[in-house]
């Protein structure tokens, strides 16, 4: 991989790093390691890909605009968190399955008291999962199914009759995203990465509680009338987001955004 420096540390370069050979999981770990927490503290993180015009899928999946470097990134983001949050409909798009221990990551994990592998957390109102799938059969740790508290009782029943953990994040049929990040904390979950889709990652930024964007853009046009990264009502006034850092491989560019 191709290294363009972080832009937050521009005068780190060493002869001893050239600037053509492949980052190792160690070095990506640490790139995108978690900021130091505080005992109450947490951060939320989303990993999305766009093509050059704007599109976060091709034929409704994200994977046909990714590529082999995108891959490893995401399995290093996934190793460093506590839990992954996602909706429900990218559940189903994408084949969900649980996260896996990662012998490369194990020691890491261990140090900063995490355990094997982050916990999957699915946000959904309606419960319109299949829950024969290992996603909740078969995880390592118990899936959690975020949801609000007049979300269908029959459905609750049967994810808990299934394995997963309900959590109640808010008060009507969906979870409200302040109380969805606030829940997933109080139960030590505090390193927390949201791989969308654009609609949940949307309410993520309209409620102002996302830290930081770990975008990749690939060198891809698709045109159509794909969904952007994030979807939903604009917010009133934008973001701004501070550039963290960025890599380049192949015409990708691996970029992080956290908030100033």
């Amino acid at each position: 991989m191709r290294r363009l420096l972080p832009v937050t540390d521009q005068t780190s370069a060493s002869p001893q790093d050239p600037a053509d050979r492949e980052w190792s999981l160690d070095e990506l770990a640490e790139a995108y390691a978690y900021p130091p927490l505080g005992p109450d503290a947490h951060w939320l993180r989303a990993n999305m890909v766009s093509t050059l015009d704007g599109a976060a899928q091709h034929e409704g999946r994200s994977h046909p605009i990714s590529g082999e470097t995108d891959m490893r990134i995401f399995g290093t983001l996934r190793a460093l968190a506590d839990v992954v949050v996602v909706g429900a409909e990218t559940v189903r798009q994408e084949g969900y399955r649980p996260a896996r221990a990662r012998e490369a990551f194990a020691a890491r994990r261990e140090a900063a008291g995490q355990g094997p592998a982050p916990a999957i957390a699915v946000v959904t109102a309606s419960l319109d999962l299949d829950f024969s799938l290992p996603l909740f059969t078969s995880p390592l740790v118990p899936t959690l199914v975020v949801t609000g508290a007049a979300a269908p009782a029959g459905r609750v029943a049967e994810a808990v009759k299934a394995g997963a953990e309900v959590v109640v994040a808010g008060e009507g049929a969906g979870a409200d995203p302040v109380r969805v990040v606030r829940e997933l904390a109080e139960r030590g979950l505090r390193r927390q990465l949201t791989e969308g889709g654009p609609r949940l990652l949307g309410q993520f930024v309209a409620a102002d509680v996302l830290d930081e964007l770990c975008l990749t853009i690939s060198p891809t046009l698709t045109a159509g009338d794909a969904q952007r990264i994030s979807g939903g009502p604009s917010v009133t006034v934008p973001h701004r987001l501070a550039a963290a850092g960025v890599l380049e491989e192949a015409g990708f560019l691996f970029t992080s955004y956290r908030r100033i």
